[in-house]
């Protein structure tokens, strides 16, 4: 019997749905248009429908109107983006993850006092131009042990924080080989890496482990959890594949498959999830096991701005 194992946690975050609820709340409080600073989560489809309920993305805040609301996105900025906004009159509307935060300000805490930040990521990534942007002088991306092993300190004490949406295993490597450089760290508390990143690599592995040799992961290109759930998946021995939805699910793809596994980034509705399992279905796949790794209950604050419905 073919059969489809699902992974539990998986789909938004709570960062996510707070961005998303944000930006909706300000379109029923204001009307359309609100504008929007990057994608405000990295998924087409999300953006799309918000897209015709009135939202602008753009590129950069010099793009929006002066006096009008700028949402910044959910993977954070640099304070020189705030400032820009500020002089220029905007609304600013903070959508930023509290997690993200949370680095930003343990970056501007350890290069104030005399460290130098060794930032480990991707350094194309939006959320490590915003976090590397708040003390870009006392700050270097690292993004491999080989950065590490070569990277020049001038004789400061190094601290390491983090990109949130990798996991303890992407960065271990690459702060186990900054420690052997360096000796004594300022390493990064757990908790800097976004728990729900950990919870749905945790759950790919475990689909892995109970026998599934293809694991679906729906979530757009843009998307690096998505991808590192791709990776997870390969890692440990089955064969990962990133689909942006039903239209992705070819039936050539499952040929000697007998189980598959199913996730989704952090970013990706939910509702794509159940359309994905009814193509599966409709392919042989009807045997459906949900795969708990762990419960999430994290709910995030909204901002003063949009905390009261209109």
């Amino acid at each position: 019997m073919r059969r489809v194992l699902l992974a539990a946690p998986r789909s938004f975050c709570a960062g996510v749905d707070r961005a998303i609820e944000i930006v909706e709340r300000l379109l029923e409080k204001h009307g359309p248009p609100v504008y929007v600073r990057h994608q405000i989560v990295h998924n087409d489809h999300v953006v799309k429908r918000l897209e015709r309920l009135g939202a602008v993305f753009v590129d950069h805040e010099d793009e929006i109107p002066a006096g009008a609301i700028c949402v910044l996105s959910a993977h954070g900025v640099a304070p020189a983006v705030k400032e820009n906004c500020e002089r220029r009159g905007l609304v600013v509307v903070d959508a930023v993850c509290p997690l993200v935060s949370k680095v930003h300000a343990e970056a501007r805490r350890y290069a104030d006092s005399g460290h130098l930040v060794a930032l480990v990521g991707h350094a194309d990534h939006v959320e490590v131009i915003g976090t590397r942007g708040e003390r870009p002088e006392q700050t270097v991306v690292v993004e491999s042990p080989e950065d590490a092993r070569a990277l020049e300190t001038h004789g400061k004490p190094v601290a390491v924080v983090t990109q949130t949406t990798l996991s303890l295993d992407d960065v271990a490597e690459t702060v186990d080989a900054l420690g052997e450089r360096f000796g004594d760290l300022r390493r990064p508390a757990a908790d800097d890496i976004c728990y729900a990143t950990q919870n749905r690599q945790d759950a790919v592995k475990a689909m892995a482990a109970e026998g599934a040799t293809l694991i679906l992961v729906i979530g757009s290109e843009t998307s690096s959890n998505a991808r590192r759930l791709v990776e997870v998946a390969e890692r440990a021995g089955a064969e990962g594949l990133l689909i942006d939805g039903e239209s992705g699910l070819e039936p050539d793809l499952l040929q000697g498959h007998e189980a598959v596994g199913l996730t989704a980034g952090a970013s990706t509705p939910e509702e794509l999830v159940a359309l994905v399992l009814r193509s599966l279905a409709s392919l042989g796949y009807e045997e459906l096991q949900e795969l708990e790794v762990a419960r999430e209950d994290v709910h995030f604050r909204l901002p003063r701005e949009v905390a009261a419905k209109a």
